[in-house]
């Protein structure tokens, strides 16, 4: 093998042992002293590689990661792996059979016993350090693998499993050697198994042979030629140089008769060019004879097999081979005593390094049970309990406000999304009347917290302003226009625009503010999830001090249920609010108001960008401006219907000239009875200040009420001009229909959506939480501490716990007595 540290004898006590004195040493023959230092060494051993079995089980059963040296046999299905582990073992138990190596790994903890003249096996339990009866029977050791495997792979819903079953074997005729047998390669999956088994095997093969300090034992067969071994280069991936592989060619004797001169015989062995001047492969081959024999039978076929390989070398091969180079790679027997040899000395190397891991493995195990321990303790400390509760909760509270304000951690691109992930999972895909594709800013951007809301705000910003006043009928417009005008007033053809304009706004803009409010409800919902990986990850001091409440389910549960049930009722508030603005900006009384407003304010909204101070930051945005450009709310804020004639605020806004319009028909021309009327600029010509004019201009009562019934019993036409009063009135409503829009949204919706869920977010949230889970008294209080489950787990934790410090706790003591003997 290579020369790292694989080249070496089976080590011997050196003179100065303290197993031994001096004078008793002295007292000895040379033959008799020899052979009582190895003894010592061989009982030195045996003592290590118990203890290292004993950890072995512990790490299997707790899923600990100690550097323990383990010997890894990987190689292709059918190169020999099996063959090799019975023959390791002394005797057969069919392990082909039940294809242990295709689907779950086998650790084999040989334990030479030389009182056990019959093997005996026992398998650790699962989940336990603990082993079951011993098994004497080669087909029951064959069945329990068969059904472990099956078993666990239902459970596991797989075609393999990295879950090693453990079995140890007590012979007098095995050497004291662990090894892990792990799935055969495979090209191509067996009938039954999925496609991808191939490629599971080979990753879960890696992963188990990747810690450092595992030596890798790689078999191949002797047919196959170096140049075009199909897994050589996967064992290379995971360890490039070789350092820590053992390469054995199996079933070597199929390769013995192409072989007539020795430097064909040598240059094989030597692997030259293929595996480095310092990799020595062993060359092994076994019975082929699988017919039932006795156990001391096989173990005889296998000694047989050696020599008869070594005479075929030396007597059938011209000029034989260099035995001194390559004899003690040749054979079973040299195989068999290298493996032992080399564990023995790695046993003995990393005693030092696993007695620390193991110091330190223990002192974290015993802060964990003190801390379970001090939880157990609480739930019967009431006032303990309400203590680190509150803390708990203010911390969660307080990384609620962070995550609002702004912040990246934890990770947007694990715990963000995107806005078509917010649609979905809100349950709110589309905007209510909406027909066209919204796509706010940074719409493909994975957001939380502030930075989701704002986009979300902004989204509701565009949806509103996509909205055109939808087209009415002429019944409709002939209904409200013909009740004007037989009130008697003279602005029958505005007032009734108005009037369509409002109704429109109450019944297409509602729906809008209801999923606003969801959708923002279900922003800040998604955070409590957030808020508790920060606090794991933020509040580690605080954790040490006053504990934490992770074990605490029903206390979880309750949190949960108290803070969906704050945002909720925030959103129950809003849509309140929003409604409230809805409908005082669509009656009637509202509009002197507005209107005045309007005419100081058009300069101010006209100049409001397009995405009012959100900027976009995605990588499509440069690629969309254009054919696909992403939605952003009108540059002029004073919005008239897509498709209808436009006005600036200023034209809008200007005075008009004091006449009274006739109320015609929904059919007839707008210039009857031959008055002229100004072309409609102003759509707000109801308000308080055009009413007090047109009453001031000379008009009386009965002129109009002579012009509104001339036109109610059918008066002919005095005029034709192009466009109908119908029309006019669509016009002025959609400019209506904007006009209340751009007030409902910029003036009122927006910041009251923002102080209606942020400013309770940050000012009430802590408040409202301690109220409906601490405002109670102890007995109510603790429900949410021994609700079933809650300290059922804590008591299974301490449990568990207490048990893995003890295995821990005793190989440690173990490993302490056998490093005082190096």
């Amino acid at each position: 093998m290579a020369a790292n540290g694989f080249q070496g004898s089976t080590p011997v006590k050196t003179p100065n042992s303290k197993t031994h004195s001096s004078a008793s040493r002295r007292a000895l023959p040379p033959a008799q002293m020899e052979s009582s230092v190895s003894s010592a060494a061989s009982s030195d051993f045996r003592t290590r590689f118990e203890a290292y079995n004993r950890l072995q089980a512990a790490a299997v059963a707790f899923g600990e990661k100690l550097p323990i040296p383990e010997i890894v046999a990987l190689g292709g299905q059918s190169d020999g792996k099996s063959s090799l582990l019975e023959a390791l073992l002394g005797f057969r138990f069919n392990v082909r059979e039940v294809e242990m190596g295709t689907r779950r790994p086998l650790v084999l903890q040989m334990v030479h016993d030389p009182s056990a003249l019959e093997p005996r096996c026992r398998f650790q339990e699962e989940d336990s350090e603990e082993y079951g009866a011993p098994i004497v029977l080669a087909p029951s050791i064959a069945d329990v693998i068969r059904s472990r495997t099956e078993t666990h792979l239902r459970k596991v819903q797989a075609a393999v499993s990295s879950k090693p079953i453990v079995m140890r074997a007590e012979y007098a005729y095995c050497p004291n050697l662990t090894i892990i047998d792990t799935p055969g390669f495979v090209l191509k999956a067996k009938k039954g198994e999925p496609e991808s088994t191939p490629s599971e095997i080979l990753s879960m093969v890696k992963s188990l042979a990747s810690p450092p300090h595992r030596l890798l034992l790689f078999l191949q067969q002797s047919s196959v030629e170096w140049c075009s071994s199909l897994w050589l280069d996967a064992v290379r991936e995971i360890d490039p140089n070789f350092k820590r592989t053992l390469i054995v060619i199996s079933k070597f004797d199929n390769r013995l008769k192409e072989f007539t001169e020795r430097w064909e015989v040598d240059n094989y062995l030597s692997a030259s060019g293929y595996l480095g001047e310092n990799v020595h492969p062993f060359f092994v081959a076994l019975p082929k004879d699988r017919g039932t024999v006795t156990n001391e039978e096989f173990r005889r076929q296998i000694s047989q097999v050696d020599a008869e390989v070594h005479r075929h070398l030396r007597d059938n091969v011209k000029g034989g081979f260099n035995e001194e180079k390559f004899g003690p790679y040749v054979g079973f027997s040299r195989l068999r005593e290298f493996l032992e040899t080399e564990l023995q000395n790695r046993y003995k190397e990393a005693a030092p390094a696993t007695l620390a891991q193991l110091e330190q493995r223990c002192n974290e195990v015993s802060i964990e049970l003190v801390r379970i321990e001090s939880k157990l303790q609480a739930t019967s400390d009431v006032t303990q309990l309400r203590h680190s509760a509150m803390l708990y909760v203010a911390s969660i509270c307080s990384h609620m406000v962070t995550l609002i304000e702004g912040a990246a951690d934890p990770a947007p691109e694990q715990w963000g999304k995107t806005t078509g992930e917010e649609r979905s999972e809100s349950g709110n895909a589309s905007w209510p009347g909406v027909t066209v594709a919204l796509k706010p800013p940074n719409h493909t951007l994975r957001l939380y917290g502030g930075a989701a809301f704002e986009r979300v705000m902004h989204e509701f910003r565009c949806a509103t302003y996509s909205i055109e006043c939808p087209q009415v009928s002429r019944e409709k417009v002939a209904n409200i226009l013909l009740a004007y005008a037989g009130r008697g007033g003279g602005g029958g053809l505005s007032e009734a625009a108005a009037e369509i304009a409002r109704a429109a706004a109450r019944a297409w803009l509602a729906p809008l503010l209801d999923t606003a409010c969801e959708r923002l409800s279900f922003v800040l919902k998604s955070l409590f999830d957030l808020a508790l990986v920060r606090n794991r990850s933020h509040d580690s001091e605080y954790r040490k001090k006053n504990g934490d409440m992770d074990g605490y389910i029903g206390f979880h549960a309750a949190l949960r249920r108290s803070y969906n049930n704050f945002i909720h009722d925030l959103s129950k508030q809003c849509k309140q609010i929003v409604q409230h603005h809805l409908n005082s900006v669509t009656s009637p009384y509202s509009q002197v108001c507005y209107e005045n407003d309007l005419v100081a304010d058009a300069g101010r909204y006209s100049q409001l960008p397009a995405a009012s101070f959100f900027p976009e930051l995605s990588d499509s945005a440069t690629d969309e401006v254009g054919a696909d450009q992403e939605n952003v709310a009108p540059k002029d804020q004073q919005h008239s219907t897509p498709g209808k004639v436009t006005e600036t605020t200023k034209d809008v806004l200007r005075e008009s000239q004091l006449t009274v319009p006739e109320t015609p028909s929904p059919d007839q021309p707008s210039d009857d009875f031959g008055i002229k009327k100004k072309e409609i600029g102003n759509l707000m010509d109801v308000g308080g200040r055009k009413r007090q004019a047109r009453l001031a201009g000379g008009r009386n009562v009965d002129a109009n009420r002579y012009q509104n019934n001339s036109i109610l019993f059918g008066a002919g036409t005095m005029g034709s001009k192009a466009g109908s009063s119908y029309a006019e009135i669509c016009s002025m409503s959609a400019q209506h229909f904007a006009r209340i829009r751009q007030v409902l949204i910029e003036r009122n919706v927006l910041s009251a959506l923002s102080a209606g869920f942020l400013t309770p977010c940050r000012e009430r949230l802590f408040v409202a939480l301690g109220l409906e889970l601490f405002a109670v008294n102890d007995e109510k209080f603790m429900d949410m501490f021994v609700a079933p489950g809650a300290v059922d787990i804590l008591q299974n934790e301490r449990q568990s716990l207490n048990k893995r410090q003890k295995i821990l706790q005793s190989c440690l003591n173990e490993f302490k007595n056998i490093t005082r003997t190096l």
